[in-house]
């Protein structure tokens, strides 16, 4: 057991190790420009990958926002269930996302949807969807050769494809993102 724990930690670290910092920077950038602008933020994604959608934008709504003394305009669209099932049971589940954004979706938003595979058909639909009404679409995904990294205007692609360690990897990112809005908020007010 021992082995395989040093096994899955070091591999994890593998994980962590592909995400390049200027990446992050440059997501960190991106956010700070749809804060500024009032843009709304939109945040999908499926299972596990859904959990951390909930707790990015929980943490950006309420911990980044108070910081930055104004709100970010977050949601995430894994959340509403009455809504997802409404959608799946009258259209289809790889309809769930792309319809909340056509209800709320405008251009200038921004999008980032979480995937593992990067092939999520309802995370592509929408990805699709926004791309082709004016959304800036970011994906952060596992991985190789998936349509998500395809489609979006940028990407981090974490070179796995073991789910819990892109989820694990997901939500380092997630907190880069957020915690860089509470820890360095004087110098992205002023940016």
């Amino acid at each position: 057991m021992k082995n395989w724990i040093e096994d899955y930690i070091q591999q994890f670290k593998s994980a962590i190790d592909s995400v390049s910092p200027d990446d992050v920077a440059e997501w960190i950038e991106i956010f700070r420009k749809a804060h500024q602008q009032k843009r709304r933020i939109f945040v999908f994604g499926n299972g596990g990958s859904a959990s951390n959608c909930s707790h990015f934008v929980c943490d950006l709504g309420k911990g980044s926002s108070i910081c930055m003394g104004s709100p970010f305009r977050c949601l995430t669209l894994n959340d509403n269930i009455a809504w997802m099932t409404a959608i799946a049971n009258d259209f289809a589940y790889e309809d769930v996302f792309v319809r909340q954004l056509l209800n709320q979706g405008e251009p200038g938003d921004l999008v980032l949807s979480l995937s593992v595979s990067g092939n999520s058909p309802n995370c592509v639909k929408a990805i699709e969807w926004a791309k082709a009404n004016g959304l800036t679409v970011l994906a952060l995904t596992g991985g190789k050769n998936n349509r998500m990294a395809e489609l979006a205007d940028k990407v981090i692609q974490i070179d796995s494809s073991h789910y819990g360690r892109v989820e694990d990897t997901q939500m380092m990112v997630a907190h880069l993102i957020c915690y860089a809005f509470m820890e360095k908020a004087d110098l992205l007010k002023k940016s």
